[in-house]
């Protein structure tokens, strides 16, 4: 399809933009931010306009396409521009070693890819890590009475003019229906991140009709080589402790011996009596019995 309209693809685009295309352009290179010397992959560039608007600041662009016929013009188109050169190749399998592009950008090209997530997959493949990727693709205005002009514009006013400036006004018939069944502008951004870009934004170009997202590869984390730590020597068992022995329990104290009674004085032995046989001291009366003798 592509191969059929090659030849007034520019101008095609620039008269059913009504002008806007070179604007898109231009936002694109700038989000893009291309330096000399870097090395930029530019995916779907068709005849090549992007590609050399990429390279204005001495970078080098490889600019990649699906469709051969696409390639045929863009090297006769840029045949003079050492910055530029041109490849045939599958968005989703590309020819190229992992890391090699500073920078990879898409416009309006994404959405004719079967499978736009494979894609983005090569697209963090190809480039390098701190790298950036640019998508430019017509998107959902958030606006609902652009989004009512913009959808009859699409069905009523781009195939007026589609036979007007396209050599082969058929092949824009999908693009009513491609658009329109494009996810909106927060769907993009979310496969950028699935892909594995970080710092993914996007701005409305146009009250949202184009949509320019922007992401980049994360840096490879740098890997620190740690010295193997020495092995602790084994700490030496320390000696079980001897099982102490239960503490006596204490003695009870002896209770004091009870007091000892005071004894009792002797009692005064009493006077022997006076024997009544013992005769009387001299000088007493006497008056024992007489006791008759004998021959009486």
């Amino acid at each position: 399809m592509f191969d059929q309209v090659s030849t007034r693809y520019d101008r095609t685009n620039a008269v059913l933009s009504v002008g806007n295309a070179a604007l898109w352009r231009v936002a694109t290179t700038r989000a893009v931010d291309p330096r000399a010397g870097e090395t930029i992959l530019d995916v779907a560039a068709g005849t090549g306009t992007s590609s050399a608007s990429l390279a204005r600041n001495g970078a080098s662009v490889v600019a990649a396409d699906f469709s051969e016929g696409m390639i045929e013009v863009g090297r006769q188109r840029q045949a003079d521009n050492p910055f530029v050169r041109f490849v045939q190749a599958d968005a989703t399998a590309l020819p190229f070693e992992d890391d090699s592009f500073d920078a990879v950008t898409i416009s309006f090209g994404l959405r004719n890819i079967v499978d736009p997530k494979k894609a983005l997959a090569e697209f963090y493949r190809v480039v390098k890590p701190g790298g950036r990727v640019v998508v430019c693709e017509f998107s959902q205005p958030p606006l609902s009475p652009v989004r009512a002009g913009y959808s009859a514009y699409l069905k009523y006013g781009m195939p007026v003019l589609a036979r007007v400036a396209s050599s082969n006004p058929a092949a824009y018939e999908y693009l009513m229906e491609s658009i329109q069944a494009w996810p909106d502008q927060r769907a993009l951004a979310a496969w950028l991140r699935e892909a594995g870009f970080e710092r993914v934004a996007y701005r409305n170009l146009t009250a949202g009709i184009v949509a320019l997202h922007r992401g980049f590869k994360p840096e490879r984390p740098v890997v620190v080589e740690e010295t193997p730590a020495k092995p602790k020597a084994a700490a030496k068992p320390k000696p079980k402790a001897a099982p102490k022995a239960p503490a006596a329990k204490p003695t009870p104290a002896a209770k004091p011996a009870p007091a000892a009674k005071p004894k009792a004085a002797p009692k005064p032995k009493p006077k022997p009596k006076a024997d009544p046989a013992s005769g009387a001291s001299a000088g007493s009366e006497s008056s024992a019995s007489t006791v008759p003798s004998e021959g009486e």
